[in-house]
């Protein structure tokens, strides 16, 4: 145990454990169909976790700020996505594919754009005055959060919204014995997208170097001479655009949705940020890939454990490594 341990803790080791995870879980399953529909299940939940944990990460990692009003994001983000497809009910219903996709990209670009407004507004107004003071993050943050599910209840009300989805994103692919949900492998392929697309903007443009050494080294970098505070709004708008994304993607996974439905998420969100690492991209997509498997895997072969599931994986991986598998900071 303490040689696999230790080879899986190598650079680039702890890549290798989504696939060990699905590689005992196909053993213990035996019915590759089921596997296979499993594993997909696994994986696009998986990548719609990391929208939602990607921004969160950044923002623990860089701006050291507990915001619990996260999910604050992720709820009007499929609220707002739900009521854009709602008002676009004809798109929807039309026997076009163009008409179906703009529909579908005008309510996540809605989603998004909310996210970037209410980003800086929450970051100016409620963030800014408690640096350094986590406590006070916390209570605030958790103020703010039931403020934004009021708010929720007051535009939409409690019962449980509909939420449509376009003709090309329904049903199933059959490949032999196989059941692949199209909308799965839609929201894994988006997921995979977002994430190339964040790794290129932190490893390949001068923005993200700032980003990335201001995880590693806030006070060297600022005395270099850079303003890292500048880095913090728009790291910010960017989190909460990513989870309000995430929210509306989620909204068409579960197709209803109710107010408490980011509340709900974010403890799974927290422990993927923690299984991650602070303030790693590639670490919050590995615990992400890690809890949307084990989620499934555990829901189909011990039901009765499936909500302690993610709490299990995440006390094992700390006990391993502390730090979580790819932490940012050291």
């Amino acid at each position: 145990m303490t040689a696999l341990t230790t080879t899986l803790g190598r650079a680039g080791g702890v890549n290798l454990l989504p696939l060990a995870v699905a590689l005992i879980a196909f053993v213990l399953i035996g019915a590759p169909s089921s596997w296979v529909t499993l594993t997909v299940a696994g994986l696009a939940m998986g990548m719609m976790l990391f929208l939602m944990a990607s921004g969160l990460s950044l923002v623990f990692g860089l701006m050291d700020v507990l915001n619990f009003g996260h999910s604050a994001f992720v709820s009007f983000g499929a609220f707002v996505s739900a009521s854009v497809l709602a008002g676009l009910g004809g798109w929807l219903a039309a026997d076009s594919w163009a008409l179906n996709a703009l529909a579908l990209a005008a309510s996540y670009l809605a989603a998004i754009l909310f996210g970037l407004i209410a980003g800086w507004f929450f970051e100016t107004v409620i963030i800014r005055p408690v640096y350094r003071d986590h406590l006070r993050q916390i209570l605030i943050t958790i103020g703010a959060m039931i403020v934004a599910e009021q708010t929720i209840l007051a535009f939409w009300g409690g019962t449980p919204y509909s939420v449509g989805r376009p003709a090309f994103l329904e049903g199933s692919w059959i490949i032999g014995d196989v059941s692949i949900e199209i909308y799965r492998a839609f929201a894994f392929a988006l997921g995979v997208a977002v994430f190339v697309m964040l790794y290129l903007v932190l490893n390949r443009t001068r923005i993200g170097l700032l980003i990335r050494a201001g995880v590693e080294d806030r006070e060297m970098v600022e005395a270099l001479g850079f303003r890292v505070d500048r880095l913090f709004i728009g790291v910010f708008m960017l989190g909460s655009a990513l989870a309000a994304l995430g929210g509306a993607m989620w909204a068409g996974y579960e197709t209803l949705i109710t107010p408490h439905m980011g509340a709900d998420l974010m403890i799974v969100v927290f422990i993927v940020v923690i299984i991650g690492g602070l303030g790693s991209i590639e670490g919050t997509l590995l615990g992400a890939l890690l809890v949307g498997l084990m989620s499934n895997y555990v829901g189909f072969l011990a039901p009765k454990l499936a909500l302690a599931s993610n709490m299990i994986l995440m006390v094992a991986i700390l006990l391993w490594r502390p730090n979580g598998l790819r932490p940012a900071v050291k």
